[in-house]
This record gives structure tokens, C-alpha cells and sequence, in this order.
């Protein structure tokens, strides 16, 4: 057994926000590399949301949310929608969960390109759907007070062709707004990509307070533009409600298995540094994404031993899941025989 100096050693000098994040993207990577396609899909979509996780009354670091009743912090994931994290970050309650969302697509890292990207109501806004659309990205949110959205048109004199539409349709674009900041659009959003300046700043020029800045206008005419388009394929399609619902699902259950993974007292944080909450933060996430690494690995060889692969329907498929942790024990001791092969072993060739 090894000693708690030892282990204390280690943790000091090998556990690293920086490690921990090179870590969780080889995991990703190593997942995304062993999948079987004809099991999985090869569906580039994903799901963000945060999580309050809760922390003791005198941690400085922690804030009170009323939503929640008591103290805590805020980590928000984005998770594949075959469950594995990609990337995942500590935020406030009071922060933008529009930047925590850009900032997430833009700095994972993995070798996965993400096209579609689900969230609740907080996580979209019409500078996110703006910004989105410039990065290369569907913005796809599941909104809650959808009878008070309002639809956009493209043009003027087109209000009279859609009588049935009359009570939900308002002012036509304004594209000369576009047109005319073009430019300062596409310089933020390389910003951005490159990482020269955080989504958090770039989108604190672009709130409700800046209302009469030209590039915040034009921004908000594109993000009306864009709004528009995914209102009409909302509204029409059951279809793509089922996805976004389904995506969202699976943060849902990511974050029920956070519950069962951090179980040490209650899954609160303890500590009052910084640094030590985003260890703790990337070593959970860590954790459970090497989980989801060796069930992906057993249910495709169950697959195959069972040869069920034929067997096995479109809804039968779209169940699957690596998100299940019954067989594991978290508790009493672990016995490891370093002189027996792993059944990962051939995987990790």
C-alpha cells in the first residue's frame, strides 16, 4: 500500500491544472479513436450545461445562489452526446453561460469537430447565435419561454405574404447594420478563435449595456437573422426537438454520475484555493472520462463476443450508452496485480 506522503508527494508535484487537461484530452482522443462507428454514429454534436456542486460556508471562493438554497460553485461541461466530456471549466453563478459555452468549442483541444452544439434557455442569446455562426457552429438551444420569441424578416414589404404568421413576426433585418461592421465582426470572432482575448471579455462589450455600439448592433441583427432560421426549423420539426432534448439528456446524466464518482464529503469543496478546485474539478472529470473509456471498451466487446451487431435496431443503437457505473465498486479496497495483463492492454498498443 502506498503511503500518504507518497501519495501527498505526488499530488504535489505531478497533479497540475495543466497535466490534468493533457490527460483528459488523450483520453478523448484515445475514446474517439477506439470507437466502432457502425455502433456509436459519427454524429460531431454536444451538449454544455453547468452544475452547482456545493462547498462549506466559510470557503471565500464559494457564492450563494438562491435557485439552490445554500453555498456553492459552478462547473460547466461539455459533453459529447456519447458521453464523454470534452472540456470543462469553473465559473460564478453571476458569469455569462453564452461565454462559458464559446469559450468551451473554441479550447478543447480534442481531436473531435464539434458542428452542433445544444443548450438550455441561459446558454443562447443573439450575439451567441452571431458568434456561433461566424466560428463555424450551430447553435441549437431548447428554449423555454418560446411563446415570447419573435420572428425576423428578410426583408421589407414581406409582411402581408404570411397572414397566418402575423402575431410572432416583427421588423425586417437590418443587413446594412452587417454589412457596415463586418469587419470588427470577424476581428472579435478571430480573436476568439485564437485565443488572443477570452470569450468572457469579448462578450462583457456585447451585453445590454452596449446597446448603441455599431459592432453590438450588428451583431445583434445577425444573431436575429440566425435566430430566425432555427425558430422556423424548431417549430417545424419534432424531429430536431427529440435531438435537442436527447443531447441535453445526456448532461443530465453525466452530472448524475459526477454525484456517485465524488461521494467524499457529500461532494462538497472543501478549499479555499483556486488552483485546487480546478485539480479537483479536471481530476472528476479525469475520472469519469476514463470510466466512459473502459465501458465503451466492454460493451463493444460484448457486441462482438455476443454477435449481436445485426441484431441490434436503429432504437436499440440509439440506447446505448457508456454512462452506467453499476458494476463498479467505489468503496473498500482494490486489488491490483501489476504482473497480470489488462484487458485494456491491447487497446492501448
Amino acid at each position: 500500500f502506498y503511503k500518504y506522503d507518497e501519495l501527498l508527494y505526488v499530488r504535489k508535484n505531478y497533479f497540475s491544472p495543466e497535466a490534468l487537461r493533457a490527460a483528459n484530452i488523450k483520453v478523448v482522443n484515445k475514446i474517439l479513436e477506439l470507437r466502432n462507428p457502425n455502433i456509436w454514429g459519427t454524429a460531431n454534436t454536444a451538449a454544455s450545461d453547468g452544475k452547482r456542486f456545493g462547498s462549506w460556508n466559510n470557503n471565500l471562493l464559494s457564492e450563494w445562489k438562491n435557485r439552490y438554497k445554500g453555498n456553492g460553485i459552478l462547473i460547466y461541461w461539455h459533453v459529447q452526446t456519447n458521453a464523454v466530456c470534452l472540456y470543462s471549466q469553473m465559473k460564478s453563478f453571476s458569469s455569462s453561460e453564452v461565454a462559458a459555452m464559446i469559450e468551451g468549442l473554441v479550447r478543447h483541444d480534442t481531436e473531435m469537430r464539434v458542428e452542433k452544439n445544444f443548450v438550455d434557455s441561459h446558454g443562447q442569446s443573439e450575439v451567441a447565435f452571431a458568434f456561433c455562426k461566424l466560428l463555424g457552429f450551430q447553435l441549437m438551444p431548447r428554449l423555454k419561454r418560446i411563446k415570447y420569441e419573435k420572428l425576423y424578416l428578410p426583408d421589407k414589404g414581406l409582411s402581408g405574404e404570411f397572414e397566418n404568421l402575423k402575431g410572432v413576426l416583427t421588423r425586417p433585418i437590418r443587413w446594412e447594420l452587417i454589412e457596415s461592421q463586418y469587419d470588427e465582426m470577424m476581428k472579435h470572432a478571430v480573436a476568439l478563435k485564437l485565443g488572443t482575448a477570452n470569450a468572457e471579455a469579448i462578450l462583457r462589450r456585447f451585453n445590454s449595456y452596449n446597446t448603441t455600439h455599431p459592432t453590438y448592433k450588428a451583431f445583434a441583427e445577425l444573431g436575429k437573422a440566425e435566430k430566425t432560421i432555427f425558430l422556423c426549423k424548431y417549430l417545424s420539426s419534432i424531429e430536431l426537438r427529440y435531438e435537442i432534448n436527447e443531447g441535453l439528456n445526456v448532461v443530465e446524466r453525466w452530472n448524475g454520475v459526477n454525484d456517485f464518482i465524488r461521494y467524499g464529503r457529500q461532494g462538497m469543496f472543501a478549499t479555499n484555493s483556486r488552483e485546487h478546485q480546478e485539480i479537483s474539478t479536471l481530476a472528476l472529470q479525469l475520472l469519469q472520462n476514463c470510466l466512459m473509456l473502459i465501458n465503451t471498451i466492454l460493451v463493444e466487446r460484448t457486441i462482438e463476443k455476443e454477435q449481436m451487431i445485426n441484431r441490434l435496431s436503429v432504437e436499440d443503437l440509439r440506447a446505448l450508452s457508456p454512462l452506467f457505473y453499476e458494476h463498479i465498486n467505489p468503496y473498500g479496497v482494490f486489488e491490483i496485480d501489476v504482473n497480470r495483463p489488462s484487458f485494456l492492454q491491447k487497446e492501448a498498443i
